[in-house]
């Protein structure tokens, strides 16, 4: 209790470690006894998972394809659960996403030339595959997830000796026949938008086909599903005497914690680099965040319009280009208004005394730390989140557009985060009409979700620094590098 009283940063930064390292464990432990080997074929990126060893025994195998912006830690936790089975897997990183350098042509997954790609991605793991010493080269199954199901319907069709194939949210159906591929699974999430609903019913009309709506689910979350990966192990075929199943959600679980953890994190530390806290808590007044949206909705519009036509828009990361251009537009739309207009509300809370050789050495502190706090929880739990190839120059790019509109979102706020999360919130609404209307691609519908979180991440991390009266440069750089590097990791090169 003494040491609560004098320093609750430090019992604050204590609770951190034990709760990050919490994390850790559960998500580094989640596949189990699992053997693990990442190489690269062709350069094709492909990770390994192999049961527990049986000397002299070939086992069945499967290849795992994940979906548009995913990568193969997105589909780990199935790699475990199959692996768990008994089955050889090798999960891969498609052209463009994950560790796959390589960049997809024409920026979507609908081309010839996108088709053909991952076709020769899905034709590099399946032959490595069944090099393997411990794999039946006869009972080879393919699964996939949304672009990936698209991918695995279409190579099985084509090559018969494909066992079984597993399609979770598939988003085209255009190839599959009654009688090809042979046994095909069908996963659909009870609450993913129509249209999957409808290409899986069309998918499922064959012989030897079956169709499970997995309740309760969307079109990640179905990645997550314990009763998906159930049916998709009874339909491969179980050959494990095992009847344990690693958790689906014991990796992302512990990734949540880790996060979690890293912001709570972020008290102490700006603590160190501040002093003690002495700004206000969000306060605003329900008609000045009115007002804030008012302005940011009329920004974000007249941005989600000349984003479409804006040269950023040929960046080479697959929907990157077009939100580049909208959030630098909308942030230099608000900041023009305020230069016309001058300041709306009062001014906020006193900033920091800190000289500027303080106020860098925050900047570096602060920008690594929050870095580490997005992109070690990502890639360890959910997705590939470390920059390769020409990711490391979009990054910048990326996390520029997005801190000039958190700049801006501050300036308008003058230091209140409920103002910017007002802001922040429009902007998630005008990306989500311009994709509606046609003015980006349609697969933003299904990025939205997690612009919406990250959103709300930043805002969080708004407030509390503004509890340490941060200069708003800095709180902008910071909070939009915790949305910034995802989408710039995620998406795929093109």
């Amino acid at each position: 209790m003494h040491l609560a009283r004098r320093s609750p940063a430090l019992v604050l930064l204590l609770v951190v470690l034990v709760t990050a390292g919490a994390g850790v464990w559960l998500t580094v432990g989640a596949g189990g006894r699992a053997e693990r080997r990442h190489v690269v074929v062709d350069g094709v990126p492909l990770d390994e998972v192999h049961p527990p060893i049986v000397a002299g025994r070939h086992r069945p195998a499967v290849v795992i394809a994940h979906g548009f912006a995913g990568s193969a830690v997105l589909m780990a936790q199935l790699g475990d659960s199959l692996a768990a089975r008994g089955h050889v897997v090798v999960l891969l990183d498609f052209t463009g996403h994950g560790a796959n350098r390589r960049h997809l042509p024409d920026r979507a997954a609908s081309t010839g030339a996108s088709t053909e790609a991952l076709q020769g991605d899905l034709g590099t793991a399946l032959r490595h595959l069944r090099s393997l010493p411990d794999v039946d080269p006869g009972r080879v199954a393919l699964v996939g997830h949304s672009m990936g199901a698209t991918a695995v319907t279409r190579y099985a069709v084509a090559h018969p000796e494909i066992t079984a194939t597993v399609a979770m949210s598939l988003p085209d159906a255009s190839t599959v026949s009654p009688d090809r591929p042979r046994r095909l699974l069908l996963l659909v999430g009870g609450l993913e938008f129509p249209a999957f609903h409808a290409e899986a019913d069309r998918a499922a009309r064959g012989a030897d086909r079956s169709m499970v709506v997995v309740p309760g689910v969307e079109h990640i979350s179905i990645l997550y599903a314990p009763r998906a990966h159930r049916e998709i192990a009874v339909w491969l075929g179980d050959s494990s005497t095992d009847p344990a199943m690693p958790s689906p959600l014991r990796r992302v679980g512990g990734a949540a914690i880790l996060l979690l953890s890293l912001l709570a994190g972020l008290y102490p530390l700006a603590r160190l680099l501040f002093g003690p806290a002495h700004g206000s808590w969000p306060r605003r007044l329900p008609r000045q965040v009115g007002y804030i949206a008012v302005l940011a909705a009329a920004a974000t519009a007249i941005a989600a319009l000349l984003a479409a036509v804006l040269p950023s828009r040929d960046l080479p990361l697959a929907l990157g280009g077009y939100i580049v251009g909208f959030t630098a537009t909308a942030g230099l739309g608000i900041l023009g208004y305020l230069r016309w207009r001058g300041p709306i509300f009062p001014v906020g809370p006193p900033r920091t005394e800190a000289g500027p050789l303080r106020l860098a050495v925050a900047a570096i502190v602060l920008i690594g730390y929050a870095a580490a706090a997005i992109a070690v929880p990502l890639h360890l739990g959910l997705t590939h989140a470390l920059p390769v190839g020409d990711r490391w120059w979009l990054l910048p790019v990326v996390w520029a557009g997005f801190a000039l509109f958190a700049y801006a979102t501050e300036r308008v706020a003058t230091g209140d985060s409920v103002g910017v999360l007002a802001a922040s919130a429009v902007a998630v609404i005008a990306l989500t009409w311009a994709a509606v209307v046609g003015l980006t691609s349609s697969f933003l519908l299904l990025v939205v979700p997690l612009l919406a979180i990250l959103s709300l991440w930043q805002a969080i991390w708004s407030a509390m620094l503004h509890r340490f009266s941060a200069p708003p440069w800095l709180i902008a750089l910071v909070g939009s590098l915790v949305v910034a590097w995802p989408i710039a990791t995620a998406l795929p090169l093109g």
